[in-house]
């Protein structure tokens, strides 16, 4: 079914992307192919944003921000400066980055913006907060309305105010027993000082 209100734009890489009608993609920003750009979206100059992403109703996207290869953005979510998202990284509605630790709306802090990245795969629950300065290891999986102060080792299932780490999950996103065997795919995991590596 073809969406008459999306509009077809080419990118610098020789393909196409889509925006909706009601959606600004400002000039400067780097947008690939395939990726879609839903209703009430803002894409400031310098955005980078890969390709066949979702980007949902609702989103702005800071001008410093960088954005892997098949990320979901779901509605109402607002990528700050400085946050890197890797590829395959999903991101429920509503979800919160920041970029300043101790905002004051009367003193500029622009340059003291801290960096918080999200690694491939990861995956980010409805109404989730991720505190500034923080990374989100590979796989892991932050649960809805948590708040995360502190970095979350791969393929972590945390969740909480503050997030804890209260078990592991695959790749697939399904919960690990104590064996680190998945229930379903089968996958092996073992642990180490950084969380868990896949050895099968």
């Amino acid at each position: 079914m073809v969406n008459k209100e999306m509009i077809e734009q080419e990118t610098k890489y020789g393909g196409t992307y889509f925006h909706h009608e009601s959606s600004y993609v400002d000039e400067g920003a780097s947008v690939g192919i395939g990726t879609k750009v839903w209703h009430f979206c803002h894409i400031m100059a310098g955005a980078k944003i890969g390709s066949k992403c979702s980007i949902g109703q609702n989103v702005n996207i800071g001008g410093k921000a960088v954005i892997g290869n098949g990320v979901k953005l779901q509605n109402n979510i607002s990528v700050y400066d400085d946050v890197i998202i890797e590829d395959d990284v999903f991101c429920g509605p509503s979800m919160v980055f920041t970029n300043v630790a101790n905002p004051r709306a009367f003193v500029e802090r622009k340059h003291e913006y801290k960096l918080t990245l999200i690694k491939r795969g990861a995956s980010i629950g409805a109404n989730a907060t991720i505190v500034c300065g923080t990374t989100l290891g590979e796989y892991c999986f932050i649960g809805a309305g948590s708040v995360v102060t502190h970095n979350i080792p791969p393929y972590a299932l945390a969740f909480g105010n503050p997030a804890r780490v209260f078990g592991w999950v695959c790749k697939c996103g399904v919960k690990l027993g104590e064996d680190l065997v998945c229930p379903e795919c089968k996958k092996k995991y073992l642990k180490n000082d950084n969380g868990l590596e896949e050895i099968a």
